[in-house]
């Protein structure tokens, strides 16, 4: 499988597939940030979530891909302090403020910096419209999160450092998608950045966060281990989907497509949490996905 993944690199079927994969991590990095933003502790929920998945893939990496070449290793060890600033900075976010409204602006302010080190570091230039479509796309997001913000109640007295927490969020995911793309084109087998990048990841959250599950009650320990197991299967298709798809297709591309997970984020919100999307979220909602179809027809 991993040398017909290959195999797509440049092609016009590879670009369809990153096409579909960006899609696909779209909504379930959206998925993702409601089951860390539900009803436990956001910090508890993102250990669980990562040793689930660092326990799931400790097998893979060590019996199943091949094993990763030297130079991997110094990479592997950037993509862990990376990931570590991006987590603590999330779930700094989470903590102090409606899902709704910092979510937009976390995802809205990573395209923009994405593409530039996607120019930078890989050589790819964006044409006039498809920079045209990111200023759709970004005007779609902050719209929605500043309607979020003059409409809901919830966490309203620390919503000005969750927003702060949120842009420096934001930045991290430009920062993970760019150097993570790196990597993944650093390998031969990208399946072994995958398996290798799951075990390597799952390690910190569970040991920063261990004083804190002297404060869970105990019927609240089998539902958050419960959603760890969901979160790890619903990180490796999002985490790896966007990776595969930076792998085969043009990295600013899926990081822009990638956020139309703001979205799916507008429509979990309203099934999971109960939130009303009226006639002008949905306008907003409209102007994000036609930002993110101008990127992928301009190119």
């Amino acid at each position: 499988m991993s040398a017909w993944f290959v195999s797509l690199e440049g092609t016009e079927a590879g670009r369809h597939m990153a096409l579909g994969l960006a899609l696909m991590a779209a909504f379930l990095h959206a998925l993702f940030g409601a089951l860390q933003k539900g009803r436990h502790d956001p910090w508890l929920s993102r250990a669980v979530i990562d040793a689930s998945y660092g326990l799931i893939a400790a097998p893979f990496a060590l019996f199943v891909v091949p094993w990763p070449e030297p130079h991997m290793w110094p990479i592997f060890a950037g993509a862990f302090l990376i990931h570590i600033g991006y987590k603590i900075a999330q779930a700094l976010t989470y903590s102090r403020g409606a899902y709704a409204v910092v979510y937009p602006v976390v995802r809205g302010t990573g395209p923009f910096f994405a593409v530039i080190g996607a120019g930078l570091i890989f050589g790819e230039h964006f044409t006039a419209g498809q920079w045209a479509g990111v200023g759709v796309l970004m005007a779609g997001i902050f719209g929605l999160a500043v309607y979020n913000l003059r409409t809901i109640t919830v966490d309203r007295e620390t919503m000005v450092p969750a927003l702060g927490w949120a842009v420096v969020t934001g930045g991290f995911v430009a920062l993970y998608t760019t150097y993570d793309a790196y990597g993944i084109r650093a390998t031969a087998d990208p399946f072994t950045f995958l398996a290798w990048f799951f075990l390597i990841d799952g390690i910190f959250m569970p040991v920063y966060t261990w004083r804190r599950w002297r404060y869970l009650p105990s019927s609240e320990f089998v539902p958050l281990l419960q959603r760890g197991v969901i979160g790890a299967f619903v990180a490796f298709f999002s985490f790896g989907a966007i990776l595969l798809a930076t792998r085969i297709g043009k990295v600013g591309e899926a990081a822009v497509l990638r956020e139309t997970s703001t979205v799916f984020a507008a429509l979990i919100a309203w099934v999971m949490l109960g939130d009303r999307v009226g006639p002008r979220r949905l306008a907003l909602m409209t102007l994000i996905a036609a930002g993110a179809v101008i990127v992928k027809l301009a190119g």
